[in-house]
């Protein structure tokens, strides 16, 4: 996935022309998206600077949207009254009208993965603490089976909602504890599948279908209310308006490490001003040394390190997808604005 953005590398090229003239001759004059290509990459690519973007927008007219940019497509980047604007000429097989645009939306480059967060985008969830263990919970499968894959019958018991017809069900995952006040953030919910409810008998064990499972549904399993949110595969990146001071608190499947790409916690949500397309630098905190010469522990300075947006909040954290990895990074690693 080597290519990208056209939404971004329009703006960020004109901005980083305009801004530093010297910078014209490394960048492309022109650019054919291709199948594969998201928004961020694209620029990336360009001028590393992805979420400028949208600080000028408003000085390209001729793509009324950054995220309806289809394979085909060329970029241009073209001089106009000394300045620099990117255009788009459409590929051939694009059929235009005045008000409708025959290709499906479904084939337009997404701003960013989509593969690597859409779990964590439309299903996964963080709870308050004591939420999954006051849930409904997986009783049995069918035939006294352990374990349930999609399509088999299982039972659960539990104060079930009334009038919902469908339930995730979920597994209890990492709590998410803020390392330096030790507040509790949430607790994830490990989306498992989803089930049908079919009925429930005089005793209150309900029988539901098994619709979907991405991993086996095991017994003592919760199950919640349906909440799968649609995939929002537009983001628009932007520095936060207010100051972040955060820190990469887990990454997916309890790893240390953390590489481009990978999903991170963070201690920061909505309540710390930090929303979806948020753009976060990661630094690596510096190591503590002893001074030879006075005997004191000194603390090196921090260095930037990487680059993550922020694709879903809540409350109190937030998850981010790793951009940019100029080091290896680790939880414990700080994030600002860039």
């Amino acid at each position: 996935m080597k290519k990208a953005i056209l939404g971004c590398l329009l703006g960020v090229i004109a901005l980083a022309v305009t801004a530093n003239s010297d910078n014209f001759n490394d960048v492309p004059d022109r650019y054919t998206v291709q199948r594969g290509d998201t928004l961020w990459d694209i620029s990336d690519h360009f001028l590393k600077t992805p979420w400028l973007w949208p600080e000028i927008w408003h000085v390209n007219p001729d793509i009324a949207n950054p995220h309806l940019i289809y394979p085909g497509d060329v970029i241009k980047l073209v001089y106009i009254d000394g300045q620099p604007r990117l255009t788009v000429e459409r590929s051939r097989n694009v059929k235009l009208s005045p008000q409708i645009k025959e290709t499906p939306h479904a084939e337009a480059i997404p701003a960013l993965p989509l593969e690597a967060i859409q779990h964590f985008l439309s299903r996964n969830r963080v709870v308050e603490p004591g939420v999954l263990e006051a849930a409904p919970y997986v009783l049995a499968g069918s035939d006294k089976h352990l374990l349930t894959g999609s399509g088999q019958d299982f039972y659960a018991r539990g104060d079930l909602e009334p009038g919902v017809p469908v339930f995730g069900v979920y597994r209890k995952g990492d709590a998410y504890v803020d390392p330096y006040t030790g507040e509790m953030l949430g607790i994830r919910a490990k989306d498992i599948g989803t089930g049908r409810l079919k009925a429930i008998n005089e005793g209150g064990v309900a029988t539901f279908k098994a619709t979907r499972s991405a991993e086996e549904i095991r017994i003592a399993d919760r199950l919640l209310p349906h909440e799968e949110r649609k995939i929002n595969a537009t983001f628009y990146p932007k520095s936060p308006e207010r100051e972040v001071e955060g820190v990469i608190i887990a990454v997916e499947d309890g790893l240390t490490q953390v590489g481009r790409l990978d999903v991170v916690a963070l201690n920061k949500g909505a309540r710390d001003g930090v929303d979806e397309g948020a753009i976060l630098a990661i630094y690596k905190r510096g190591e503590t040394i002893k001074d030879r010469v006075t005997g004191e522990a000194v603390e090196l300075p921090s260095e930037r390190a990487g680059l993550l947006m922020v694709f879903r909040t809540f409350e109190k954290m937030s998850y981010g997808l790793v951009m940019k990895a100029d080091r290896p990074l680790a939880v414990g690693d700080e994030v600002h604005n860039p």
